[in-house]
């Protein structure tokens, strides 16, 4: 399932075109549950792509740096040791 939330964000529809209109503050958030696949790739020169994928064909991609990649490493290492989800 994924769920977008968009926050201070219009849109105009019109002859058929989509064009954003009002002020440029708009943030988003995007959660995908119920992931079936998870991989990570090489992206351009210098970042790491992790796609997630659930069984409906939602995906999110998010590129991040390789030292950001092992910060999120070093949080599920510390989740292994403390948490009963990967008993």
């Amino acid at each position: 399932m994924l769920n977008v939330n968009f926050s201070d964000l219009m849109f105009e529809l019109k002859d058929g075109a989509v064009k954003h209109v009002g002020p440029s503050n708009a943030s988003a958030d995007a959660k995908l549950f119920d992931v079936e696949s998870a991989q990570a790739r090489e992206f351009g020169d210098k970042r790491v792509k992790l796609v997630f994928e659930d069984d409906s064909g939602n995906e999110v991609q998010v590129a991040l740096f390789p030292e950001d990649v092992r910060d999120v490493v070093d949080d599920v290492d510390a989740l292994e040791g403390d948490s009963p989800v990967f008993e």
